[in-house]
């Protein structure tokens, strides 16, 4: 089986999340723009989640890059990393709903987390079907994104029992890791096509 399936169902079930994220934003009952105020949390929680899911998106492209041919592991590893994705509209929801409440917090780093996980599994399946030497793998290299951002995740979780100022400063900290585009990794791809 080739990857054209597998792109274009990841890539419709993404769009879908992103739309069920802006739907969460109810149009205020007002007309003045004081009436636009109670919207700011759940418009602050929809730009950072708008922001991951547009990361696993990019990533995602690059993740199938290389790949010629999907099986079942990859498929099914896929559909685990989508399961996790299709969280994020409801831990969004709740959290711009109750103003970045501590548990709100908690489930969304948890969501985040799971996410996370999900993608370096699939993303050591398509390596593992690739060969330790492919254009992924080199392109990947020790993964020290990767790494950092399940420990900011991870503190992100801890600290929002406490704090969820904290804790949202270290979800902020991994979107702005990702962000960062890695050279390193279209260096990579490019010097191979």
């Amino acid at each position: 089986m080739n990857k054209t399936r597998l792109e274009a169902f990841s890539d419709g079930v993404l769009a879908i999340i992103i739309t069920i994220m802006v739907l969460e934003i109810k149009v205020p009952h007002g007309h003045e723009f004081a009436d636009l105020k109670p919207l700011i949390p759940k418009f602050l929680s929809y730009i950072l989640s708008f922001i991951y899911v547009g990361i696993y998106w990019n990533n995602h492209h690059y993740l199938l890059h290389e790949l010629t041919k999907v099986n079942a592991k990859i498929l099914w590893a896929n559909m685990h990393l989508l399961f996790w994705l299709s969280l994020i509209p409801v831990a969004t929801g709740w959290m711009g709903e109750h103003n970045f409440a501590k548990a709100s917090m908690t489930l969304y780093g948890a969501v985040l987390f799971f996410s996370a996980i999900a993608y370096f599994i699939l993303q050591n399946l398509i390596i593992s079907s690739q060969g330790e030497n492919s254009v992924l793998a080199d392109a990947i290299g020790k993964d020290l994104k990767g790494k950092a951002s399940t420990i900011l995740n991870i503190l992100g979780i801890a600290f929002s029992f406490y704090n969820e100022w904290i804790s949202g400063a270290a979800y902020l900290a991994v979107a702005f890791l990702w962000l960062v585009p890695d050279k390193r990794i279209e260096k990579v791809f490019a010097s191979k096509n």
